[in-house]
């Protein structure tokens, strides 16, 4: 650890490491950033954390394996643009983004990996999500009306990734809403910010210090 700065593992395109770049971003804490090849993991990751997988947050307390943890553990120590400002209700959606919504995400987008299901009938149980969040969002800016939330968070680059498996089948649903808030969110200052690439980490190399501040 560099100082009592904690240390973040993460892998640029996978969108749970992406929730925990944006929470450590707009909380303005500093982080060592380790970006690591899932092909060829580093020993030293490997060791941080049993499950080998990204995000992994270091303090010099704790071991932080979960990526909507992560976010809320950076949000309490610092929380400027109010993300945990949000109604109970934003629970329930993260609940329903990382568990059904994200099920027929990975049945749909590696179907190969599932012979027994059908991925037309689960891109379908994806759609009935983006449906019911596409009525949530309506005409508001973000999920719960102007502010940005935890939830917004949590749910983009997951639904980012989904709208990556075949965009002209997602842009041809009726989920105006759903397009215009993800559509603004690719074009935000964190999101540029937080997808900004970095050499893979090996020991010996100079920290990367990841920060609001850059």
């Amino acid at each position: 650890m560099t100082g009592s700065m904690p240390i973040l593992y993460s892998f640029r395109r996978c969108p749970y490491a992406m929730r925990a770049r944006l929470a450590i971003y707009v909380s303005g804490l500093r982080v060592e950033l380790r970006e690591i090849m899932l092909r060829d993991k580093a020993p030293e990751f490997l060791l941080s954390s049993p499950k080998a997988t990204v995000p992994v947050l270091i303090t010099n307390k704790e071991v932080i394996e979960e990526s909507f943890d992560i976010m809320v553990w950076c949000l309490k120590q610092s929380d400027p643009e109010h993300w945990l400002a949000m109604p109970d209700e934003g629970y329930e959606w993260i609940l329903r983004s990382d568990g059904p919504f994200k099920e027929a995400l990975d049945h749909t987008k590696y179907s190969v990996r599932f012979p027994d299901l059908d991925p037309k009938l689960e891109q379908a149980k994806a759609l009935k999500f983006l449906t019911d969040l596409n009525l949530q969002i309506g005409n508001s800016n973000w999920v719960f009306g102007e502010g940005c939330s935890l939830a917004d968070m949590a749910l983009l680059p997951f639904i980012r990734q989904f709208s990556n498996i075949d965009k002209n089948w997602f842009y041809g649903q009726n989920l105006s809403n759903v397009y215009r808030w993800l559509d603004h969110f690719l074009r935000t200052d964190i999101f540029i910010k937080i997808m900004k690439k970095y050499n893979m980490w090996s020991v010996g190399n100079p920290p990367v210090i990841f920060s609001r501040a850059g």
